[in-house]
């Protein structure tokens, strides 16, 4: 049987702020080791005997997908790009119908892209008893035996045992309360919903056109504008927005006769707060979890990320420091699943720390903002060796670059030369100009920008490697 993972990479990640946000969210950062989320994922795919992956992911972070993709020097066999978000139903069924023109009937493996599972083999076991279910037509999904009586995952109620460790799904249960909780931890029937399916294509398009014909409809006709480009497959934001937006829980497997659910015991964590990085880190010998540059004094049971500087605590106990370029946040860790509360006043008012980071990616490369002020701006560039940006013009400001590392190529007007380190330009506003790197090692420019106004829209394509508009 071929297995074909689907890695749905959506998702924002509001609870780790200030790490995780808008444009950069948890599954393409490195909280949980040297790789990201995304990356662990999709190298402990790569270990098991499935099919290469195919991904899902929203338009806005296509690169960042394809560039940690390309890292690993992994096969895939394309990146699906929703223009908008609608859940994980819809983006399943695109998937679906994706496979089903790779082969006849394909069984998929739906994963959240930000999980961490710290035994495979485990996670092996898994997926041979859900596919045993799958062959005989059932639509499985996989419950994490709980360890503690949290309250912030949805449970499901195991029913009759099928085949060994396969069992019928009699019931989902929302977020309980802790006591209830307790009760569903010393009952030992009920598993934490891990949102990790297994189906095959044309068993989960059937179960979507039972039981929610709007999205299935929605999704054929989405499925019929996709333009395929590169690694790409684009779906039109006119047909895909009319699709409703719902959970593959609750559009299919809470309606369906055919649920199955798998027990996992594989070290499964959805990542899903600072607590549970404390959770599963590598403590010190005071019960504290340190990445980055920290001086920890009389400190316990404390989680501290720093990014950029040094941080120094002292005689603080069960807190979480995160501390990036642009952000801090300081909480209890009792209380710091509240984080999103902060993030939904930094939404309300348009906040730039709320979308994305002092330091923004771009296939080309990075810019990092480094001063802000009154008609200028100065940002680090470093664009990747044999990389270039779009051939583009300004309207409303000038540029002067300063190359401190590496080789540029430089198109400003009709004029095309190269600076070397220590050398400059200057590019006037409204005159067309491109940035390249035409050597082997990373290229760093200084720029500095003057004018009446800064903004990242100010900006006219003529030219682009990467097809952007």
């Amino acid at each position: 049987m071929s297995i074909i993972p689907v890695i749905l990479c959506g998702g924002s990640g509001t609870r780790l702020w200030p790490l995780s946000r808008q444009l950069v969210p948890k599954q393409f950062l490195s909280i949980a080791g040297d790789n990201t989320l995304l990356q662990d994922t999709v190298i402990r795919l790569a270990g098991l005997d499935l099919a290469a992956p195919m991904l899902v992911c929203h338009e806005d972070h296509r690169f960042s997908v394809a560039g940690q993709l390309s890292i690993l020097d992994l096969d895939h066999q394309g990146i699906i790009l929703e223009p908008v978000g609608r859940n994980t139903a819809p983006a399943a069924a695109i998937a679906a119908l994706e496979a089903l023109s790779l082969a006849e009937d394909p069984v998929l493996l739906v994963l959240p892209a930000d999980h961490v599972i710290s035994d495979p083999a485990a996670l092996c076991q898994a997926l041979s008893k859900a596919a045993e279910g799958v062959k005989k037509g059932h639509l499985a999904l996989f419950g994490v035996i709980p360890s503690a009586p949290e309250t912030g995952y949805g449970y499901i109620r195991r029913g009759a045992e099928l085949f060994t460790d396969l069992y019928r799904v009699d019931e989902f249960v929302e977020k309980p309360d802790y006591e209830t909780a307790c009760q569903y931890l010393a009952n030992g029937d009920y598993l934490w919903n891990s949102g990790m399916f297994m189906f095959s294509a044309k068993d989960y398009l059937e179960a979507l056109q039972a039981h929610s014909k709007g999205i299935y409809d929605s999704c054929h006709e989405a499925y019929q504008t996709l333009v395929r480009e590169q690694e790409f497959a684009r779906l039109s934001e006119e047909a895909f927005s009319k699709c409703p937006s719902n959970s593959i829980d609750y559009a299919v497997m809470e309606c369906t006769a055919a649920a199955v659910v798998v027990p996992l015991d594989a070290g499964w964590n959805d990542v899903g707060s600072w607590a549970s990085l404390w959770a599963i880190g590598n403590k010190d010998e005071h019960g504290n979890v340190l990445r980055g540059d920290v001086l920890a004094e009389d400190t316990r049971n404390t989680y501290v990320h720093a990014e950029h500087r040094l941080v120094s605590t002292l005689g603080v106990d069960d807190l979480v420091i995160v501390d990036t370029a642009d952000a801090l946040l300081v909480s209890t860790r009792e209380k710091v699943e509240r984080v999103k509360q902060v993030v939904a006043r930094l939404k309300e008012k348009d906040r730039p720390q709320y979308v994305t980071h002092r330091k923004v990616f771009r296939p080309w490369g990075s810019y990092d903002s480094l001063e802000t002020g009154p008609g200028f701006q100065v940002k680090r560039l470093t664009v990747l060796p044999g990389a270039r940006l779009s051939l583009q013009k300004h309207r409303h400001r000038a540029e002067h670059w300063v190359v401190v590392s590496g080789t540029a190529r430089v198109t400003c007007g009709d004029q095309e030369f190269t600076l070397k380190l220590a050398e400059s330009t200057f590019i006037p506003a409204g005159t067309v100009h491109r940035l390249g790197n035409p050597g082997s090692e990373m290229l760093e420019v200084i720029e500095v920008q003057t004018g009446s106004y800064l903004g990242e829209d100010d900006i006219e394509r003529f030219d682009d490697d990467f097809n952007r508009s």
